[in-house]
């Protein structure tokens, strides 16, 4: 069989393949060329890309590259189509061959995330709203108290001891010793101001942080150093934490800085005191309370109270 001077049906293909790769003959060429129809010569070509130049140019092709940049970066398709401003659907033909997750827990993982998202932008407002109003409030609160007498520093103080302080035991009355532990600065702060108005020194307090092994326990004692104003020579050795690892940790941020103990030495005595502060606190009544009731009205109705 001959074909336009070729002979064999193997020389034809090939030449016929060289054509198509150069000079680049298009397909309508290679037809009337070889006298073959469509179906012969795709199977004479078959991967053999088409020429550069009988590609129409897309001006989406771009848009389907940046598609899957995204989507390999773990991107969704109505994320990618709201970034790409395209459908979703031409964002789906875009990037449908590539999962977006690997396994069953990376997809519930996105879930969760994409909820969480979600709710953030939906509370977002109301959260702020919420925050300025406590700012508020709180900050009407702390006008209201003002500077504390030494009356006052008394009672406040012998509450928060007798709220978390050391305390004698039923079985053993007699064992009365002062101290006092907190993670809170300004609780710990108060303490060391009732313990002045007894007549203590700040500086012959005894201090020890009590504090998670992994935490930086020298920076800890500098700042709870800077709180109570003295200097960190004065800290005992710090009691650590040890590390359970079936323990869910929240509290190891940068501002984790452990508990503070303070030990109050030779306070038998002191002890008493405090006793008895809460003991009249118990049974005020009378006039007392109904100062009290006053004043509590006066910070109700936004008053200075004092």
């Amino acid at each position: 069989m001959e074909m336009n001077g070729y002979s064999g049906n193997e020389d034809v293909r090939a030449e016929a393949r060289k054509l198509r790769v150069d000079p680049g003959l298009s397909r309508s060429q290679l037809m009337k060329m070889f006298g073959v129809g469509n179906g012969t010569l795709t199977e004479w070509l078959k991967g053999i890309d088409p020429p550069d130049w009988t590609r129409r140019p897309r001006a989406k092709d771009d848009m389907r590259e940046l598609a899957r940049e995204l989507r390999g970066e773990g991107r969704t398709v109505p994320e990618i189509a709201e970034a790409l401003e395209v459908s979703k659907s031409s964002a789906y033909l875009w990037t449908r061959d590539m999962p977006l997750d690997a396994t069953p827990e990376e997809a519930a993982a996105r879930r969760s995330r994409h909820s969480k998202n979600v709710a953030e932008a939906r509370w977002k407002p109301l959260n702020e709203q919420r925050d300025r109003s406590r700012a508020v409030i709180n900050s009407t609160g702390a006008d209201w108290v003002g500077e504390l007498t030494d009356r006052e520093l008394l009672l406040v103080g012998a509450m928060a001891y007798w709220c978390e302080g050391q305390k004698a035991k039923p079985w053993e009355p007699n064992r009365c010793r002062v101290k006092f532990i907190n993670s809170d600065p300004d609780l710990v702060l108060l303490f060391v101001r009732f313990m002045e108005v007894l007549g203590g020194d700040r500086r012959e307090l005894r201090y020890r942080i009590h504090i998670h092994q992994s935490a930086d326990v020298g920076a800890a004692e500098r700042w709870w150093a800077d709180v109570v104003g003295v200097p960190v020579e004065r800290f005992m050795r710090a009691t650590l934490k040890t590390h359970n690892p079936v323990t869910v940790r929240h509290n190891t941020g940068d501002d984790y800085r452990g508990c503070l103990i303070i030990d109050v030495p030779k306070s038998r005595e002191v002890y008493w005191r405090i006793e008895g502060l809460i003991a009249g606190i118990g049974r005020a009544d009378g006039v007392p309370m109904k100062v009290t009731r006053q004043a509590s009205s006066a910070f109700h109705e936004g008053g200075q109270g004092r």
